[in-house]
């Protein structure tokens, strides 16, 4: 993947002191006392600086995986693109109405690939590039975090948010991409302010194209 440096967002002056520690600890994959019943937890995974990765707090991830089980029904589909700790918690089954849907995680980082079926690599430079059993719009709902927040990137997520999704949209990404996200998905900032477990600079914001419960548009 590539992107410039200016694209990644920024990690707010509190945290920078912390990444050397973080280096020093990052693990390639799950450690081997990790619990089945805690493969799911929010964090199990490091996050990769270097690949842009920056997990939700448990709170956000929470209320991101309610949403989107709302908005799937019953019995519905949910791809996470670049959106690992949402599908983590939606895994986790502490989320009401989380066994009645199902869903899959689309992440270029391959330590996921230890959630079986339900990864599916993804690289956004080749927005497209999906399994021959990855349907066009099979997806009740895709929630989506590009990884940089760039005009490029965020036009190649597009891309394939638009094959995957029935209709519905859940978008993750700096306020500063507003208007390329309207342009690209017809979708609207919400008032809900996604936080996340290290402090970023930047501000996040969601957007969805649909009447939302939850994230009061």
């Amino acid at each position: 993947m590539s992107d410039s440096d200016d694209d990644v967002p920024t990690l707010s002056a509190e945290t920078l002191a912390a990444l050397q520690e973080f280096y020093s600890e990052t693990r390639n994959g799950l450690s081997q006392d990790t619990n089945t019943s805690d493969k799911f937890c929010v964090g199990a995974l490091e996050e990769d600086w270097r690949m842009s990765q920056f997990w939700y707090s448990d709170d956000t991830a929470t209320r991101l995986a309610e949403e989107v089980i709302h908005e799937a029904g019953e019995g519905g589909r949910i791809a996470c693109v670049s959106a690992p700790s949402v599908y983590q918690k939606l895994r986790q089954g502490v989320v009401h109405g989380s066994d009645r849907v199902s869903a899959v995680v689309l992440e270029y980082d391959r330590r996921f690939a230890t959630y079986g079926h339900e990864f599916i690599f993804y690289d956004y430079n080749e927005p497209l590039s999906l399994p021959e059993d990855v349907a066009p719009h099979s997806f009740d709902i895709v929630l989506a975090d590009p990884p940089y927040l760039s005009e490029e990137c965020l036009s190649k997520v597009a891309e394939t948010v638009k094959y995957l999704s029935k209709g519905k949209v859940l978008l993750c990404t700096g306020a500063i991409m507003e208007q390329h996200a309207k342009a690209l998905l017809d979708v609207n900032m919400c008032s809900f302010l996604p936080k996340h477990n290290k402090n970023l600079a930047n501000e996040f914001r969601c957007f969805v194209n649909y009447p939302s419960r939850l994230l009061s548009c």
